[in-house]
Order: structure tokens, then C-alpha cells, then sequence
């Protein structure tokens, strides 16, 4: 039976609609804002035998049917997820895997299909409310409900919601989960937006998803299934003692000499192989290795709760040693190297035409991406074996280092480039995304790139006691650290202020105090990593690579921009290959002109200014004569347009022949003596000489009898020349 519900939040109504559609799925929804709409659904299977982890799954799949589009591959059906369909996915997953209860090995899929879009109101919402829902509808043992707002920041207020135009006109793009107790997830885009405000926007969007936590408490109560109990496994009697009495000391004590990942992970390695030795006839393999893992991380936590030390001996404040240099590589446009502790980020730029910007096939309005950022993590930077391939993960890390440097990417009025940078993780352990971050800062100022303020990125951790009543908060974490922690903070931005977020939590929400702990912090760090970086290169190099193209970026008549493309583009293509540079034309009549060799630039320019040019009477011109008539010759005065030289202005003595004075090929200079009713240009060849005479006070006499003589001369050798060939 179909019922509807309906709140009114930011303005507008949200709608969710149960009991009709996907009606053999655990529980479905159809989740409605504006005209953007989802169907979310979720699955559950038994757990499988053997399984250690929690198999969850989110995909979030756009539909271009959604906003009246057939896609553009050969296929015409949606092919691999875009980014942001990825995105989307991982937001929803970090908003709703806390939640589950710990040691619950169910499978559980949860699908979420964008079937209709505004293209005002963004989707990812939606897809978290209606996870959200579903979950909550469902028998599936879930501790939500979590609700997920945007919060936007236009003119000192808050925007609950914004629009994709909105958000385009804020300083700010602020996405939350949270339950009613605490804070699950947060993404967050800014220009450079104090820590203060940051806050308040956080605080305002657990305001609103109270809100949608009680209205999707609403629905569960009047249609929700029975959830399956759910008993956690008992601890197996005996087992933590005999680990503590075989490795207990011998793990303290690796904690105690803070160690390096490598040669901590060799001696744990040890440990692990040799308690599966001697408590094998005991105890099932896995149970040892579970059980082996609690112990690792009660003594790592404990260690930084009471003592204060981490795994590699810093105090909770520290920051691991900086390595920083940039313009590594000589052919490259701009490189940077960024190395903090065993984490290291090589960060290289590329600068390119506008041609050369992303093409975005997806539900958003946004249809090209001008700044990208690439992010690949290589097997060999944990020194392992394993498939090379771009997951979730990198695409995600990917698009955190891109958000967290474009609020600082000059405009392309400014800087008329496409720009690429590609983060190449080359060690790991922990932090890559914040890595990349600072490499990429470091690359662009290498390169040129007149961004508008330098940006560093650190991750911060969280150690809660069991009982929650005190707390440790880590500055730049390390892998272990965020493997056995209980929050991924991961904080970026310049002096001025933060220009991207990301929290993941791995307990069931995060206050406040612990938030505003955090992001202070966090500050602090940032604030040295960046006079780090400043002491390497404190500014944009004034001069480019010499290897990077050129953008010289020209105005011609809007009206003139068939002329410059030519029919079927046969006109530029023409231009781009013939002067070995790439073209760009706008709408607006800006054409941008890029190479690296500023003579190539300057002739393809002066080709472009010539097609757009007029022909205006009284101007002299030098152009090649194009065909012969008996009459008079034909010449090409400017790009694709032509003027005839009656046979009576072609010298200043009488001309029998054209082909006396003239051939086709021959460049001859002219004078424009009328353009007529019809568009015909009158040249004169004879007025150019008239002139010459004039000018330099010569007898006319005199003058026109040397040119006669030599024009003759001229012809008939030509014509010598011809026979004897």
C-alpha cells in the first residue's frame, strides 16, 4: 500500500513516498525535492562463512533518462559511473557505515537510482535521506536514523539546501549526516572561510537534520518492519589471556620504543605468526588474528590516552618531518615534492589550452571542469604486490585535493589554461590526501600558476576511552594511527582559511567540543606546514617553464567567429596545423592562442586578426596575385579576400599584357580605390607608385621611365627562364 509523506526543509518539500515501488526489495523509497528524485533501495543476504568484515555495499546510479539525455557513448547506455555518481556513493556509505553494530557480518546493498532532475536541487541528498530511510524501514539492525543536509553560506547567511546557482554564488559548500546525538560525516568546499564560521555552519546543519530525523522517525513508526536481533559473538574464554601471556609485553614494548612503520609491522608480523604456531590446536586461526588485533589496539590507544606518546614516539601535537622541493623534473610544467614522516606526494602540473578542458557527461548543469586533479596510489607506496587500477578511493582523495585548491585557482579571464595535476603517491602511511594537497600547491606555484593564496592540508585523529569520557586528539595521523583511531579529520586551507573538509568516524558520531578541538589544531599545523613550503618557494615563479605553451588570449567582432573557424572548421584546423599552436574561440568573440614558441603564436595571431579584418578604401596592402584575366589580375589583400588590379592601374606607362607586369604568386603592392555597391574592391598598383614619386620629391618623368624599364627587363627574363626549362 503506497503512502506519501511530505516536510517542508529549506524552503521546499520534501516528499517520500513507501510501499509502491521495488516492492520485493528489504524496503524502498522514492525520495522527492523540488523535481530531483531518487529511488533508493536496500538488499540483505546471511553472512557468509568465514567472513571477518562488514560487506556493505552503496552504489548510487544516475540515469541520464533523468534530465532527457541519451548518452554520447557508441552503446547509447550509461557506462561507467562519473565522478560524481562515485562521489555520491561514498558519501552515502560514510554517512550510514557507522551505524551498523559492530561485529554484524550480514551482506547489505543499498542502491540508490537518480531517476529525475531539476538540475537545481543537487542529488546527493537525497541519496543519503533515502539510504536513510530504507535502512530504517527495513529489518536490518541499523542505529539511524541520520539525516544529511547542505549548507550554503551567501552574504553572511546561512543557506539550507542551496541550489547548484547558489552554491555557485556562496563561499561555502557544506555537506552533514549526523544523528541527533553527533556528527558522522562531513564534506565540505570553501573559500577560504574562518574557523568560527565553519563551525556555525555545522551547527546549523545538525539543526536541520533533527528535523529529518524525526520525520523519517515518522515514517518508521507508521510503516517500518520488525529489525532481527542481532547478538554480537562472545568473546571466546581465554583467548585474550593466552595472547597477552605469549606477545602482551613484547607489543607494549614496540609501542614504547616508537618504531618505524616497517620495522614495527615486521616484528607485529612475528608476533601474529608465531601465536597461530602455538595456539592453533586451541583456537580457530581467524579468532587469533581478531584477537590479536584487539590486543594491538588497547595497547596503542591506552599508550596515547595515559601517556600521551604514539606509535612512533610523538606527542599528540606533532607533526612529522617535512621534506619539500619542487622543480624536479626538467620537462614538466611545474613539480612538487611533498614528504612528511614515510608519506610522500610527488605532484606534478600541466598547462593547456582551453580546448583541453574536461567534458562533464552527467546530471549536474556543470558541463566542463577547467582545474582537474588526479590522484593514483601505486602498490609499490605500502610495498606491496597488487593490480593497478583507479578505484572509489583514489577517485575520492582525487577530488578532495581538487576542491581544497580551487577556491585558490586564478579565473580564466585571469589565466586562460586548462590545468591538470596529477598526484603520484610514492610512500604511504597516512595522509596522502593532505600529501597531495601540499604537493599540489607546490607544483602549481612551480609552474606559474598565479593562484591566489598558497594551501596545506593535515589530517586529524581521535582516541576515545571506552567509556567516551576523555578523548586525545592526533595531529597528523599516520596509517596505524587511522587504521586503530576513531575519526579521519582531514582539514585544508590557506592563512586566510579553510577551503576544504572531510570527516569519517568509525564510532557512532563526533561532538562538538571535540569538532572545535580538532579544527583549532588543525590550524595550528597547517600554519607550520605552510612556512615550511613558503620557505622553498614563497610565491608563483614569475616566468613559465619554458616548455609550457603561451596563452595570449585576442578579441575579434562576435560576428567574425564563423570566419575564424570556417566552414566545417576547416579554417582553424587549418591555422592550428599550419602554425603548430592550439586555438580557442568563444562565443564572445575571445579567441586564446596557445604555444610554447612565441613566434608560432604571433603568426598564427597576426593570420586570425587578417580574417577579421576589413578592407577600407585608402589603405595600402601587400598581397599574392590569385588568377590573370585579360583584364587585370586578381589579388588576395587580406585572408580570403580579393581585389582586382584593372590592367589600366597596374604601372604607371601602358601595360599591352597583364602578364608583362604581373604572374599568380607574384606579391605586389596596392592601393584600395573604392569598394562598390556590390562589394567589388578597386585596386591600384599605379597609385602606389604615384605615391612613392610624390614622396620622395622624384620627377615623375624619371621615375616612371626607371620602373618601365625594369618591369620589361623583369618579364622578359622571366620568360627566358621559362623556355630554357
Amino acid at each position: 500500500m503506497s503512502q506519501i509523506f511530505s516536510k517542508v526543509v529549506g524552503g521546499k518539500e520534501l516528499k517520500i513516498e513507501v510501499g509502491k515501488f521495488a516492492e520485493q526489495a528489504s524496503a524502498a523509497a522514492l525520495v522527492t525535492y523540488g523535481e530531483s528524485v531518487v529511488l533508493a533501495t536496500v538488499c540483505t543476504a546471511d553472512a557468509r562463512e568465514g567472513m571477518d568484515f562488514f560487506p556493505l555495499t552503496v552504489d548510487y546510479e544516475e540515469r541520464l533518462y533523468a534530465i532527457g539525455k541519451i548518452p554520447g557513448s557508441f552503446f547509447r547506455r550509461e557506462a561507467r559511473p562519473p565522478t560524481n555518481a562515485i562521489l555520491t556513493s561514498r558519501v552515502t556509505d560514510r554517512s550510514i557505515r557507522p551505524l551498523f553494530p559492530k561485529g554484524f557480518r550480514n551482506e547489505v546493498q543499498v542502491i540508490i537510482s537518480a531517476v529525475s532532475h531539476d538540475q537545481e536541487n543537487p542529488l546527493d541528498i537525497l541519496a543519503i535521506v533515502g539510504a536513510s530511510v530504507v535502512l530504517s524501514l527495513s529489518e536490518i539492525p541499523f542505529s539511524g536514523p541520520v539525516a544529511g543536509c547542505r549548507i550554503g553560506y551567501i552574504d553572511s547567511e546561512f543557506v539550507v539546501n542551496p541550489t547548484y546557482d547558489q552554491i555557485t554564488q556562496g563561499s561555502l559548500d557544506l555537506t552533514i549526516s549526523s544523528t541527533n546525538e553527533a556528527v558522522v560525516m562531513v564534506e565540505a568546499g570553501a573559500s577560504e572561510l574562518p574557523e568560527d564560521i565553519m563551525l556555525d555552519a555545522l551547527e546549523k546543519g545538525r539543526e536541520v537534520n533533527s528535523e529529518i530525523i524525526q520525520f523519517i522517525e515518522e515514517i518508521k513508526n507508521t510503516c517500518g518492519k520488525e529489525k532481527i536481533e542481532f547478538i554480537p559473538a562472545a568473546e571466546i574464554e581465554g583467548l585474550e589471556g593466552d595472547i597477552k601471556e605469549l606477545v602482551g609485553d613484547r607489543v607494549k614494548a614496540i609501542f614504547d620504543e616508537g618504531a618505524a612503520k616497517g620495522e614495527r609491522n615486521q616484528v607485529l608480523d612475528d608476533m601474529q605468526d608465531e601465536l597461530n604456531e602455538k595456539l592453533v590446536e586451541k583456537y580457530e586461526s581467524s579468532d587469533i588474528n581478531e584477537g590479536f588485533e584487539k590486543i594491538l589496539k588497547k595497547t596503542m590507544r591506552n599508550k596515547i590516552l595515559d601517556d600521551g606518546k604514539r606509535p612512533d614516539g610523538r606527542g599528540v601535537d606533532e607533526i612529522r618531518p617535512l621534506s619539500i622541493e619542487v622543480g624536479i623534473l626538467p620537462r614538466t610544467h611545474g613539480t612538487g615534492l611533498f614528504q612528511r614522516g614515510q608519506t610522500q606526494v610527488l605532484s606534478v602540473a600541466t598547462l593547456a589550452g582551453l580546448s583541453m578542458v574536461q567534458n562533464l557527461d552527467n546530471l549536474s548543469p556543470e558541463e566542463t571542469k577547467r582545474y582537474m586533479h588526479h590522484y593514483n596510489f601505486m602498490p609499490y607506496s605500502t610495498g606491496e604486490v597488487r593490480r593497478i587500477g583507479t578505484g572509489r578511493r583514489e577517485i575520492g582523495h582525487g577530488a578532495l585535493a581538487e576542491r581544497a585548491l580551487e577556491p585558490v585557482i586564478p579565473s580564466e579571464e585571469d589565466f586562460p589554461y586548462a590545468i591538470r595535476i596529477v598526484s603520484e603517491v610514492l610512500s604511504s602511511n597516512g595522509s596522502t590526501s593532505m600529501g597531495s594537497v601540499c604537493g599540489s600547491t607546490l607544483s602549481l606555484m612551480d609552474a606559474g600558476v598565479p593562484i591566489k593564496s598558497p594551501v596545506a592540508g593535515i589530517a586529524m585523529g581521535l582516541i576515545l576511552s571506552d567509556d567516551s569520557s576523555s578523548y586525545a586528539v592526533l595531529t597528523d595521523i599516520q596509517g596505524i594511527e587511522d587504521f586503530q583511531g576513531d575519526m579521519d579529520f582531514k582539514v585544508a586551507g590557506s592563512r586566510e582559511g579553510i577551503t576544504a573538509l572531510q570527516m569519517d568516524v568509525k564510532v557512532q558520531g563526533i561532538n562538538f567540543e571535540i569538532m572545535k578541538d580538532a579544527l583549532g589544531k588543525a590550524k595550528d599545523a597547517r600554519y607550520r606546514i605552510l612556512d615550511a613550503m613558503l620557505e622553498v618557494i614563497d610565491s608563483p615563479r614569475v616566468d613559465m617553464n619554458p616548455y609550457a605553451p603561451r596563452m595570449i588570449k585576442i578579441s575579434v567582432p562576435a560576428e567574425k567567429i564563423g570566419t575564424v573557424i570556417g566552414p566545417g572548421g576547416k579554417t582553424i584546423r587549418g591555422m592550428i596545423q599550419d602554425y603548430n599552436v592550439s586555438i580557442d574561440v568563444s562565443d564572445d568573440g575571445t579567441v586564446v592562442v596557445g604555444s610554447s614558441d612565441q613566434s608560432s603564436a604571433d603568426a598564427a595571431i597576426f593570420a586570425i586578426q587578417s580574417l577579421v579584418k576589413e578592407i577600407e578604401v585608402g589603405e595600402i596592402y601587400t598581397g599574392k596575385v590569385t588568377r590573370i584575366m585579360n583584364f587585370g589580375a586578381f589579388v588576395e589583400v587580406l585572408p580570403g579576400k580579393e581585389g582586382l588590379v584593372h590592367i589600366s592601374q597596374l604601372a604607371t606607362h601602358r601595360v599591352e599584357n597583364v602578364t608583362d607586369e604581373v604572374d599568380v604568386g607574384d606579391e605586389i603592392t596596392v592601393l584600395v580605390k573604392e569598394i562598390d555597391q556590390q562589394g567589388r574592391v578597386n585596386l591600384s598598383r599605379k597609385a602606389v607608385y604615384a605615391d612613392d614619386s610624390d614622396e620622395e620629391s622624384e620627377s615623375s618623368g624619371d621615375r616612371e621611365q626607371n620602373y618601365k624599364g625594369r618591369s620589361n627587363n623583369n618579364r622578359r627574363d622571366r620568360r627566358d627562364n621559362k623556355k630554357r626549362f
